[in-house]
């Protein structure tokens, strides 16, 4: 099953060309072990420029914007903002993700997509122990699955694993069981160049 859209639109964010990452080093989705503390923090934010081909189209950002208590427990509060477009076709995308600190499942996540005309907003509350998750204001739960993941949480959880050049991992954790996996391919190694500095990174793609 292919990957949501907004999950694609979160993985392909990482791809962009960044303008100035502040107070935190570039993300390195594919490269990095897993370890016992995250590879962000509190405060990071990056700040990436869209282009349409070479012609510059917007810009877009990363943030850990705090810890804060989802149902009692503690939780990185992160956010994506995409900003832009081509003439009469605007694009002002928001995700919002609330990331349980122990395990970086996610516990919250709302989604406010503007684009052109289209204009949608949705809240999920999440629940990892139950494997469930509610949207909107519906009484009833839906299915989930274990350590779940949203679009934005997804983003954050694959900077903790590794994926080497040339290979390709899939993962069952997207929160909405229908739509895995997510499989992730690292194609390969790669420098981006910033005015902050020149960073290795490794060029993923999502399917």
């Amino acid at each position: 099953m292919s990957i949501s859209r907004g999950t694609r639109l979160a993985l392909a964010i990482l791809a962009l060309s960044a303008a100035s990452p502040a107070r935190a080093a570039m993300p390195q989705v594919a490269d990095r072990a897993d370890s016992t503390a995250p590879p962000f923090r509190v405060g990071e934010q990056l700040l990436y420029q869209v282009k349409y081909g070479r012609i510059p189209i917007g810009r877009a950002s990363m943030s850990v914007v705090g810890i804060e208590d989802v149902r009692g427990r503690p939780s990185y509060h992160v956010a994506f903002r995409i900003d832009g477009g081509l003439p009469g076709l605007q694009v002002h995308d928001s995700y919002e993700s609330w990331l349980d600190t122990a395990t970086l499942a996610s516990r919250r996540h709302v989604q406010e997509i503007r684009e052109v005309r289209y204009r949608r907003t949705t809240r999920y509350e999440i629940y990892p122990e139950q494997r469930e998750y509610r949207e909107n204001d519906e009484d009833s739960l839906h299915a989930s699955v274990a350590a779940p993941l949203d679009e934005g949480s997804f983003v954050y959880f694959l900077r903790t694993v590794r994926v080497p050049v040339g290979q390709t991992r899939e993962f069952h954790q997207y929160f909405k069981p229908d739509r895995n996996p997510v499989v992730i391919r690292a194609i390969r190694r790669d420098t981006v160049e910033v005015p902050s500095g020149r960073y290795p990174a490794v060029v993923v793609r999502g399917a």
